[in-house]
């Protein structure tokens, strides 16, 4: 499943392209079809992104709310667009360019009142300027669960998937088996920090990259993606600042991986 910083990127390139003017909507699939026929022929006037979820904002107050889940993809280009293939739930076409939106989890027409109830429902989102790191340390420091299953609870932040998670507590050095309330707030904040540093570099480069050039075997301006983690994807591989193996286990039915030296307790 895409992580936040990815929607984010999307929302902007769907700005850029199709805010400002109608848009054509269609549902070749067939599986979208009332919806595309309530949005057909609006303009679209905004996009944005709130963790791991995509609105699209049309005149009217109509909003198309998108979720990718774990297979949806949406291909984006320059007009004049192909033929249809494969199931192509929604497909928009503006002047010069084209979206075609394939097998998301959610995909549906909200009103103002059902947006913000969906809003309602999402923790704060590093990558927005409305987000409130204090929102998340009122959760946090109410629960005896592992920061580790919190920081992947959508309502309580949002947009943090498993990479970011065992990046950034790695590079906080928390365990990520302590109790949320059991961590300081100002540990808290320099995590939530972090957190915005590293998603706002992943937005921006559309790939994430959360080790520091001194920890790279080789500094190069552009890591490879072996060199672009601390400890995601290195399970039973020495750490990169203090050799001990990355352990690895099941945490929350998710799979989490951290360096038993680095992230004591």
């Amino acid at each position: 499943m895409p992580e936040g910083h990815t929607i984010h990127r999307l929302a902007r390139d769907l700005g850029r392209r199709l805010v400002g003017g109608p848009v054509a909507a269609s549902s070749p699939q067939g599986r979208f079809g009332a919806g595309a026929g309530v949005i057909d022929g609006l303009v679209l006037e905004r996009t944005e992104a709130h963790g791991k979820h995509l609105f699209l904002g049309f005149a009217g107050q109509r909003w198309v709310h998108v979720h990718l889940g774990l297979y949806g993809t949406v291909t984006v280009g320059p007009s004049p667009a192909p033929p249809p293939r494969g199931a192509v739930r929604l497909r928009l076409e503006a002047d010069g360019s084209y979206a075609d939106l394939r097998g998301p989890a959610a995909c549906e027409v909200l009103d103002p009142g059902g947006k913000l109830l969906l809003h309602a429902r999402l923790g704060p989102d590093p990558l927005r300027r409305d987000a409130d790191p204090d929102r998340v340390w009122w959760r946090l420091s109410r629960s005896r669960a592992p920061i580790g299953t919190l920081l992947l609870d959508q309502a309580v932040v949002s947009g943090v998937g498993n990479v970011y998670r065992a990046e950034v507590l790695f590079r906080a050095g928390v365990s990520p088996f302590r109790p949320g309330r059991e961590l300081p707030h100002l540990a808290w904040l320099d995590l939530w920090d972090d957190l915005v540093r590293l998603m706002r570099a992943g937005a921006r480069a559309g790939r994430i990259v959360t080790t520091e050039p001194v920890d790279r075997p080789v500094r190069r301006r552009r890591p490879s993606r072996s060199e672009s983690f601390y400890v995601y994807e290195r399970a039973g591989l020495p750490c990169r600042r203090c050799g001990t193996l990355v352990a690895s286990a099941e945490l929350g039915a998710r799979r989490i991986v951290w360096c038993p030296r680095c992230q004591p307790g």
